[in-house]
């Protein structure tokens, strides 16, 4: 079963907020709400959505803080924020700062009246951008290998990190619950190697292909890897790039291999 797109709407006008809400259902889209900014820190948590509706809220300058608390928070900074404003004779009470609004990061930006049927083109617009990207997990047992590869590919409007995992046990589980286009996985880690990760998500999540991205860059591993049905092998010192090409190859379906000469 194909899974519905995850549509996330934040807004203390309950009016407005059911009516969006039944506008999106109605398009076969999995909607939740929130109507404080507290309820919407932890239902975006739990929910992971596709996509954020972020209206006013009161006191003014609390959906501010939410925008900023996502951009700020690396489990929710890659997700595309539409925001809708108050109106200008509301909006110091539930609105946006001047600042605030010319500082955020949003992929859209509107202001009320908006009808909710308005929306929904939009959204399905968006969903389409969203799929197009490239989602990626990153596997390894090292904090700042995961923190400087999130960097890198956060820059990239085509690739999408949906995950991290310390070991091959959790990145077989969060493969088979994330569903990424690519894996990037490390040999040598706790619980379960990343050989023994590469074949069990190679039998079980056909569609996912793993990048091997490790300091053990000899052939021996990279045969092995190849035999386990890993899609390419590029060493850890190789360049940002090289890394990029990587990953944009594989997940077209492209075997990869980085020269073992750098």
């Amino acid at each position: 079963m194909e899974k519905k797109a995850k549509i996330f709407i934040v807004d203390d006008e309950p009016e407005f907020l059911l009516a969006l809400q039944r506008a999106l259902e109605a398009e076969s889209l999995d909607v939740a709400t929130a109507r404080t900014r507290g309820e919407a820190q932890k239902g975006i948590l739990t929910k992971e959505p596709d996509i954020v509706i972020l209206g006013t809220l009161t006191p003014g300058r609390e959906a501010g803080s939410l925008h900023r608390w996502m951009k700020e928070n690396a489990l929710t900074k890659e997700v595309p924020i539409v925001v809708i404003d108050a109106p200008l004779e509301k909006r110091l009470i539930s609105g946006w700062s001047f600042d605030e609004g010319a500082q955020m990061d949003a992929v859209e930006y509107l202001t009320k009246p908006v009808q909710p049927a308005a929306l929904v083109p939009l959204i399905h617009t968006l969903l389409g951008v969203v799929a197009k990207r490239i989602k990626v997990l990153i596997v390894d047992d090292h904090t700042v290998v995961r923190d400087g590869i999130r960097a890198l590919l956060t820059l990239q409007k085509d690739i999408s990190v949906v995950g991290e995992a310390v070991h091959g046990k959790e990145a077989v589980e969060k493969a088979l619950q994330l569903s990424p286009d690519v894996v990037l996985m490390d040999i040598v880690m706790p619980v379960m190697n990343g050989l023994e990760a590469t074949k069990s998500i190679c039998k079980q999540c056909p569609q996912t292909k793993v990048l091997m991205l490790t300091q053990y860059a000899d052939e021996e591993n990279i045969v092995r890897s190849e035999q386990l049905g890993a899609y390419g092998f590029i060493p850890k010192s190789a360049a940002s790039s090289q890394l990029l090409d990587g990953i944009r190859g594989v997940s077209r379906g492209e075997r990869f291999k980085r020269p073992l000469a750098l």
